[in-house]
């Protein structure tokens, strides 16, 4: 007699992601587990009277989508936020700020996100004294789209102690104008932290993501309030087909908070975050810290298992590393935020701790220095399955590009980060790097078909959330001159880096990124066929059904 299925899902095109079995009919789920993979014919011998039925009326059915870069508390928070996306010139930031000021009259700090480098001009860079002209009577901030770079108004700067400057650390700058005061531009998070903890959060949401640790002082009614944040900003996620986040946010105090929610009433997506390694923080905090996080958040619906780093900032506020100059400023390559020797001895020691690393890191520069960090691993402590990352890699050196595969590293990138892609400005970043480095520049195909392993995700809120919106951004990417290379994957290729690779970084492709029997119960079901649908389309598509762990955590109305 056959096992009763919970849940079956015929009458689907299923991309199991499964080489054993790359396509089927129907799938069956019992309890948290995938039942069974098959004809229609096949599955439906595990109906019974109770068995919940869902046509897929023909359309894809895929293994869960994995978000393998993203900041859940920013982009949670980011919701409720102004979304300045596609607002360009004054008059429309004027519009924008002036109808969200009106809509939130009590907020003590306004804040925008997606502001473009260019919001007003291609060739005119923001000051206080424009965002003056906008709103001079309350505190505001905006965000450039990959949050390493803000703008704040005179009373934001005041208010926050910081319109006479302040030593901010390496890396981190409050620009000065010729009047000797801040002229609004904050670039890196020690010069942002200040206004932002103006916020109706107080900034929490930005302390496990750059060199601050976690909230010292939080109320009840705090907490009770981040909670709810989090829960709106889960189950968003659950609404775009995602099953798994890693979130690269190390803070305890998220951690204990989605501990309390899965502990509650289940976390509607598995989540994985690292322990934030930062440049002052002493080497034995591996030992000390990160491995205790470790043993104590290690299921496999919230876990802490790696260790996260940032060694450069951005292209766009000149604070990423180069091996060669800027294009635009002959003389300045970008400082890293570790030496050399201090970046090597914590990856040689995170390592021997069993402890995998990902590092951000944006410039050609910063991108080798991580690899020789992880190389000298290697040479100290021998070579293991370490599966260590680095993140974004915009720009690649040509003699580093051999060097992935070589040393087993896996190359963490951004669909919808190239400029010119998801109605990203072309400048100031092509100009910034300059034409010779462009082929080099967020060259996912030179990576694989050197053979790297890739994982793609988007960031968020860096860009936005949606998966299919990514991979469409992924697969209809133009290069920026006609005689440059195609960086596109397959089809096939792209949603392996969003499901399949995705899980098998996390050491967990026993268990799911496929599917098959016996795996978890991790699926999406879209509202067509992804697979006939012609590229540029693919964005038109939507979440139908998500289920995590066997549990329907969205399902479209």
């Amino acid at each position: 007699m056959s096992i009763t299925a919970d849940i079956i899902i015929h009458n689907a095109c299923v991309l199991t992601m499964d080489d054993a079995m790359p396509k089927a009919q129907a799938i069956a789920l019992a309890g948290n587990r995938i039942l069974a993979v098959g004809t229609d014919a096949e599955i439906m011998t595990h109906c019974a009277p109770a068995t919940r039925m869902i046509d897929a009326g023909g359309a894809s059915v895929l293994p869960g989508f994995n978000e393998a870069h993203m900041h859940i508390f920013g982009g949670s928070v980011g919701l409720s936020q102004l979304s300045l996306m596609g607002v360009k010139g004054f008059d429309a930031l004027k519009d924008a700020i002036h109808a969200y000021a009106d809509q939130n009259p009590d907020k003590p700090l306004l804040e925008g996100l997606y502001a473009d480098y260019t919001i007003l001009s291609d060739n005119e860079r923001v000051t206080r004294h424009h965002l003056d002209a906008i709103i001079p009577d309350r505190p505001f901030v905006m965000m450039a789209p990959d949050r390493h770079t803000a703008w704040a108004n005179t009373a934001a700067l005041e208010k926050a102690g910081i319109l006479h400057g302040r030593d901010v650390g390496v890396g981190n700058e409050i620009v000065m104008g010729e009047d000797s005061l801040a002229n609004g531009e904050l670039r890196e998070s020690n010069a942002m932290r200040p206004v932002a903890s103006m916020s109706v959060t107080g900034g929490r949401e930005g302390l496990g993501v750059g060199t601050g640790g976690d909230p010292e002082h939080i109320t009840p009614e705090e907490r009770a309030a981040d909670i709810a944040v989090l829960k709106k900003g889960l189950a968003y996620c659950a609404s775009q087909g995602i099953t798994s986040i890693q979130n690269m946010d190390g803070s305890l105090y998220q951690l204990e908070m989605l501990q309390e929610i899965e502990d509650t009433e289940g976390l509607p997506v598995r989540v994985r975050m690292p322990y934030h390694m930062k440049n002052f923080m002493p080497l034995s905090d591996l030992a000390d810290k990160a491995a205790l996080w470790r043993a104590r958040f290690n299921s496999d619906k919230l876990r802490c298992n790696f260790v996260k780093m940032f060694v450069d900032g951005v292209t766009e506020g000149e604070t990423a590393v180069f091996v060669d100059d800027y294009s635009h400023k002959p003389g300045w390559k970008g400082e890293p935020l570790f030496s050399a020797e201090h970046f090597n001895a914590i990856a040689v020691e995170a390592d021997r701790l069993g402890l995998p690393i990902t590092v951000h890191a944006i410039g050609d520069g910063a991108v080798r220095m991580v690899l020789d960090g992880y190389e000298a691993a290697i040479n100290t402590n021998g070579r293991r399955d370490s599966r260590n990352r680095v993140e974004h890699i915009e720009v690649v050196h040509p003699d580093d590009v051999p060097r992935f595969a070589k040393l087993g590293t896996v190359a963490s990138m951004q669909p919808t980060h190239p400029p010119g892609s998801a109605g990203l400005p072309l400048e100031p970043y092509l100009t910034y790097i300059g034409e010779d480095r462009w082929q080099y520049a967020f060259a996912w195909k030179l990576l694989v078909d050197a053979g790297a392993t890739i994982v793609f995700a988007t960031d968020w809120p860096v860009s936005p959330l949606p998966p299919l919106s990514c991979i469409t951004d992924a697969m209809i990417r133009a290069p920026w001159r006609d005689d440059m290379p195609d960086h596109r994957l397959t089809l096939a290729q792209t949603l392996a880096a969003y499901t399949r690779t995705s899980a098998w970084v996390e050491f967990m492709e026993d268990r799911k990124g496929l599917l098959k029997a016996g795996y978890y119960a991790d699926i999406v079901m879209l509202s067509g066929d992804i697979e006939m649908r012609p590229v540029a389309e693919i964005v038109n598509l939507s979440p139908v059904v998500t289920i995590c762990d066997g549990r329907i955590t969205y399902e479209a109305r």
